[in-house]
C-alpha cells in the first residue's frame, strides 16, 4: 500500500555532512508528520526529528543546530540535512510518516557511519 523508498546516507569523516531523502509512494494520501529517527548498536531507536504537513518541526536536542529537516509535500518527500557529524551520529536512519487517518508506515533503514 505504502512503500518509503530511503536514499542517501554512508561513510563520512566526523565534522563531515551527509544527506537523506525518503520518497513515499502508493496511497499516500494526506500525509500529516514525517521524521527521521534513528538506532544505534545496541541502543534503542530514537527520534531524530519530525515535521509536520504545516511545517511545525521537532528537533532531538542532540542534534539541534546540526541537522535540518525539510520536507517536498508535491513529491511526499522528506529530506534530513546533517551537518557537523559526530562519531555518536553512527546509525540506522529510518523514516517514518503518520497519515492524517492515524496509519504510520516505516521505511527500511538507511546506514550513516560517521569515522575517520
Amino acid at each position: 500500500q505504502v512503500q518509503l523508498v530511503e536514499s542517501g546516507g554512508g561513510l563520512v569523516q566526523p565534522g563531515g555532512s551527509l544527506s537523506v531523502s525518503c520518497a513515499a509512494s502508493g496511497r499516500v494520501f494526506n500525509i500529516n508528520i514525517m521524521g527521521w529517527y534513528r538506532q544505534a548498536p545496541g541502543k534503542q531507536r530514537e527520534l531524530v526529528a519530525t515535521i509536520s504537513n504545516s511545517g511545525s518541526i521537532n528537533y532531538a536536542d542532540s542534534i539541534e543546530g546540526r541537522f535540518t529537516i525539510s520536507r517536498d509535500n508535491a513529491k511526499n518527500t522528506v529530506y534530513l540535512q546533517m551537518n557537523s557529524l559526530k562519531p555518536e551520529d553512527t546509525a540506522v536512519y529510518y523514516c517514518n510518516i503518520w497519515m492524517a487517518g492515524g496509519d504510520t508506515y516505516w521505511g527500511q533503514g538507511i546506514q550513516v557511519t560517521v569515522s575517520s
